[in-house]
């Protein structure tokens, strides 16, 4: 079921909140919920064509919601680091600490890259410390990113509920970094792209990053946020989803909602 809102409506619910775009047209796809039934999740999902000015979403109120961002402020981790010469270049070393985790990746001396790539908590918790609290902070507030709240432990803000961001605002992220229009210097922007890269092809290429942590509830939040990209032509999406089930596999549910959904609206096959 579609349900088209007039602008009016549209303007009236979402034009502070709705950062990320300028939008000519906004529905709602009720369509998508079934993919988070099928996977006995709550979540939302919005996606942006950026050459049409169209943005759809399923589940408006938790689209701007704030929530705690997990592992996709690497992004922004990544981006600061880089920016300020913590860390030099993408195949810059983060020594491992020597303390064995359960993600085997973890535990072995990692680039940039590397660690972006599997997602390594310890490795950019040791990028944050480096950076330290007060020039974390400077670069939050420019970006206004969330609530901009670090708290008390500047290693683990963004998996401990202090820091929390809306699915539109990390939208509104990932839109401003394709196109090179966040504070930070091209060639940074383009490292940070560049390890978002998860797959490019003669159809599509297809960039994200992906969270996973546990809201102040104890239940498991899950993210995908970046953009498919079709005959050079940009698709920004954000995907959050939230779960009780202890048991629940959160990286693959995550993918599934987002190929079902993607794979619905046509991408794939270089069509779009």
């Amino acid at each position: 079921m579609k349900i088209k809102y007039s602008a009016f409506h549209v303007l009236a619910i979402v034009a502070i909140l709705l950062s990320s775009c300028s939008m000519n047209n906004v529905e709602q796809d009720n369509s998508f919920k079934k993919y988070f039934d099928e996977n006995k999740v709550n979540g939302s999902f919005a996606l942006f064509d950026n050459g049409r000015g169209k943005f759809v979403i399923y589940n408006l109120k938790r689209d701007t919601t704030r929530i705690l961002p997990a592992s996709t402020f690497k992004i922004v981790n990544a981006l600061v680091a880089l920016q300020t010469g913590v860390i030099t270049t993408d195949s810059t070393i983060i020594k491992w600490d020597g303390v064995q985790r359960n993600v085997s990746n973890w535990n072995q001396d990692l680039s940039l890259a590397q660690a972006f790539r599997y997602s390594s908590v310890p490795h950019f918790q040791e990028i944050a410390r480096r950076i330290g609290r007060d020039t974390m902070q400077k670069w939050i507030d420019s970006l206004k990113y969330g609530n901009m709240k670090i708290g008390p432990a500047i290693d683990s803000f963004w998996l401990d509920n202090s820091l929390q961001v809306s699915p539109d605002e990390e939208m509104g992220l990932v839109k401003k970094l394709y196109f090179d229009q966040l504070p930070f210097r091209k060639g940074v922007q383009k490292a940070v792209r560049d390890m978002m890269l998860q797959e490019d092809n003669s159809n599509y290429t297809i960039s994200y990053k992906t969270g996973w942590g546990f809201n102040g509830e104890n239940h498991a939040i899950g993210w995908v946020v970046g953009w498919i990209e079709e005959n050079r032509h940009p698709y920004f999406f954000v995907l959050n989803i939230e779960t009780a089930d202890p048991e629940a596999d959160i990286p693959a549910i995550r993918l599934n909602i987002l190929n079902g959904i993607l794979k619905q609206k046509g991408f794939f096959e270089g069509k779009m």
